[in-house]
């Protein structure tokens, strides 16, 4: 069966963001290691509820791909189900069944084969819960009582001998109710925990003293310089994503005293691509109007060293939760909206489209700027 969706982590960096996160490092400590943004890291966590997924491992004895590749090979060269098990050293049913729940002889492939036999070796078995619906709605009824998994178990356990099947532990219910694929206790009950969290913390992990994405060496707003606030000198300049429909994006990046704008096209959000494309169309403008860039806090532009030795622009980053840091920066994505409205996908627009509906922003009049445009204030500035 083809796996639908955007393509994920490679299963190694998926597996180091399961055991970062039970060690107890932050979603922004996982971002930064295995370079995919926080949301992402999130939308691998999200589906177990946080709670930590072991490697998968084969069971000794069962097929190898390389087994399945060198059977897929004697199936070509038309050997019997014998001839193949002797060159394996497996019995020749083992060959058989392999086989015939893969298609058979005309269609087997080893990739597809050794493909579904981890996708059926990871089917769970059903919980206790599942199996027994009074014990199911008791837990499900106290729950709504507001009652936490931890009490629902002890009282069961007080009142129920062992072996009575009413008996559950806290960590079961927990499970029940942040995996949701179990399809045991629905989701609305999580809303009566007194955590109010979407997934399960290691109870190693904590974010004290972290902001929510911590970047490496980010030089905080306070240290821009105090010539950047009255707009007087041309050269700074405010930047940050503009979202679309199905993770798609693209970074606009705004001249403060002008309001002149440019857009530029990103792949995805991965800091590598961000860093990229600032230098691809920052280092198109004199080197007079590149002196500060002040970003989000968001970890697209955690390579922002990388963007200052490209592009010469020293790169601020305003506080956590404060848009008006970057004032013209949130008005000019407004005025943005009005060509690349919200859930709009911009994964077809091209470098040259963004130019365009940039070119239509900066050659519309500006009350303050005296109803010039900021394409005009910017081409006076460049022909000092």
């Amino acid at each position: 069966m083809a796996k639908i969706g955007r393509p994920g982590l490679p299963s190694e960096r998926r597996q180091l963001v399961w055991e970062m996160w039970k060690a107890g490092s932050s979603i922004s400590e996982i971002s930064r290691t295995v370079g995919s943004p926080p949301g992402s890291v999130f939308s691998i966590l999200l589906p177990y509820g946080g709670i930590y997924q072991p490697p998968q491992r084969r069971r000794p004895g069962c097929l190898t791909l390389a087994e399945r590749e060198e059977i897929s090979r004697g199936l070509a060269a038309r050997q019997s189900y014998r001839q193949i098990a002797r060159r394996l050293g497996r019995s020749t049913s083992t060959i058989s069944r392999e086989v015939v729940r893969n298609k058979g002889r005309a269609r087997y492939r080893a990739v597809d084969a050794d493909d579904r036999a981890w996708r059926r070796a990871r089917r769970p078995q059903r919980c206790k819960l599942a199996k027994n619906p009074v014990l199911r709605g008791y837990v499900a009824a106290r729950l709504q009582e507001d009652w936490s998994p931890d009490q629902i178990a002890g009282v069961l356990a007080k009142r129920h001998p062992p072996g009575s099947g009413m008996r559950v532990s806290h960590e079961t219910i927990y499970k029940s109710l942040f995996i949701q694929s179990r399809g045991v206790l629905v989701k609305e009950l999580q809303k009566h925990l007194r955590s109010g969290r979407p997934i399960r913390r290691s109870v190693h992990n904590t974010v004290k003293g972290q902001w929510r994405s911590q970047i490496i060496d980010a030089v905080p707003i306070s240290h821009r310089p105090v010539e950047v606030e009255d707009r007087a000198i041309p050269g700074h300049w405010e930047g940050d994503l503009l979202l679309g429909r199905h993770w798609t994006q693209c970074a606009t990046v705004v001249e403060r005293t002008t309001g002149y704008t440019v857009l530029v096209q990103l792949d995805n959000r991965e800091m590598g691509t961000v860093a990229d494309g600032l230098r691809r169309t920052m280092t198109q403008l004199p080197d007079h109007l590149r002196k500060t860039l002040t970003w989000d806090r968001g970890m697209e532009l955690a390579g922002h060293k990388t963007v200052t030795v490209d592009t010469g622009l020293a790169v601020y980053f305003a506080d956590p939760r404060s848009p008006w840091q970057r004032g013209t920066n949130e008005n000019t994505n407004g005025l943005l909206r009005q060509y690349l409205p919200k859930g709009m996908s911009m994964a077809g627009l091209t470098q040259d489209d963004l130019d365009t509906i940039a070119h239509r922003l900066n050659t519309r009049p500006r009350k303050r700027l005296g109803y010039d445009t900021p394409a005009d204030r910017l081409a006076a500035l460049v022909l000092r």
